[in-house]
């Protein structure tokens, strides 16, 4: 845009300082239009459309509770909203820009914690970078390590931002689909398939600490063989139910991670402080506290426990069928049952059928999901448009409004 505007000024000067030139003004003018019709990058063909604001735009439009956006509607804990008082009011240092690559307090406490985890010795200044959310630490992985024409393989169902970020690179997007069970065996499999074909594995771990049912948590990178080819990505937002701190980070070995470095610097460069300094200080509190009662790490789980099996029992009671989950902020429920019983509901004759469904919930019952089929490949989606997603991960008064709404919802049902 700015190098088309500074086209149409050079343009504009040079015309009106040879009064005497052959070519008129208007002509100048329309020839410099003509190339600058063309706006944006060819890199961003294709993959304009965002769920999230369709959905979010429709739930607000019909005052529906929400449902369907990973974010909490309650507060952080309080050890992590005083760190954040702390920094605000403390060190007035805090102000001014920091370490380009991350706080040096919070990349210290990453290495320390996560290299207890991990089973290695990280070194804060070469195996950790802080990035603008986890989604600034998957947008620097992709821009640094794929290359024009590279097969990225992404296992489905998966977050819709892996397949432009992969496409923005210049990568070509392999997809694998996932049945619903992922046992430990198959992740030693993929790090054995990793290292046999020397490929790269990029994991997105920002809900490990989200696991339920005595399920524990396995990040690859702590596999035999793993960390030199993997880069582990955390969030500060989900580790803290603070997602609009947008404090993310990513670590992985000084070979890979210069690269990184490289796309950091010459983009974001640099992260907000003062949300690093709260994230290392409440960082360094769990750390004292890990494994124990008083730990948020075992508190958060327990308590989305209790609202999962809550939101599991309420969506049951109108038909939808709920898929248990081990972790993370969400579950899906399967409506095969209203796909048999209500197939033609309002939308284009391609539109997958979960999509229709949730533009019908929101508009009719008040409540928003995330239809499960944006989260696979085109080719993938009419295979998996009979599920919807919830996220669990909400406050009371939010769990009261949905069971209203359900109650209604069933009251009409055995009208």
């Amino acid at each position: 845009m700015f190098r088309k505007s500074a086209a149409i000024s050079v343009h504009l000067v040079g015309s009106l300082q040879r009064k005497k030139a052959g070519a008129s003004l208007s002509r100048r003018l329309h020839q410099t239009l003509t190339m600058a019709k063309r706006l944006h990058a060819r890199r961003l063909d294709g993959i304009d459309h965002n769920p999230w604001v369709e959905f979010t735009k429709l739930a607000s439009e019909y005052d529906a509770v929400n449902l369907g956006q990973g974010f909490p509607d309650f507060p952080p804990p309080d050890f992590a909203v005083e760190a954040f008082q702390h920094a605000v009011s403390g060190d007035f240092m805090l102000n001014q820009y920091t370490r380009a690559f991350g706080y040096p307090p919070l990349t210290k406490i990453l290495a320390s914690f996560f290299g207890k985890l991990l089973g290695q010795e990280i070194d804060p200044l070469k195996n950790v970078l802080v990035t603008v959310g986890a989604y600034g630490a998957l947008f620097t992985a992709f821009q640094a390590l794929v290359d024009e024409g590279d097969e990225v393989i992404i296992i489905e169902p998966f977050f819709d931002c892996y397949e432009p970020m992969t496409l923005m690179a210049g990568g070509c997007p392999v997809f694998v689909p996932l049945k619903p069970v992922f046992s430990k065996a198959e992740l030693e499999l993929i790090a054995r398939l990793c290292q046999q074909h020397d490929v790269l594995c990029i994991t997105d771990e920002v809900y490990q600490w989200l696991v339920f049912d005595g399920h524990q948590h396995i990040s690859i990178a702590s596999l035999p063989g793993m960390w030199e080819r993997t880069l582990t990505i955390g969030s500060a937002g989900k580790t803290f139910s603070a997602t609009g701190w947008k404090v993310g980070w990513v670590l992985g070995p000084e070979r890979l991670m210069k690269h990184l470095y490289t796309v950091h610097q010459n983009s974001i460069y640099h992260c907000p402080t003062q949300a690093q300094a709260a994230v290392a200080e409440s960082l360094e509190r769990e750390q004292l506290h890990f494994g124990q009662p008083s730990s948020y790490f075992v508190q958060l789980p327990q308590a989305m426990q209790r609202s999962r099996d809550h939101m599991l029992r309420s969506v049951h009671s109108v038909g939808l069928r709920p898929v248990i989950p081990q972790g993370s902020y969400f579950f899906v429920a399967d409506i095969s049952d209203f796909k048999s019983k209500m197939p033609d509901l309002p939308g284009s004759a391609n539109e997958p059928y979960d999509r229709r469904f949730v533009k019908w919930m929101i508009k009719n019952k008040g409540l928003v999901a995330i239809p499960v089929s944006v989260f696979y490949s085109m080719p993938q989606q009419k295979h998996f448009d009979h599920y919807i997603r919830f996220c669990f991960v909400k406050a009371e008064s939010t769990l009261r409004a949905m069971d209203k709404k359900l109650q209604e919802w069933k009251d009409e049902l055995g009208a």
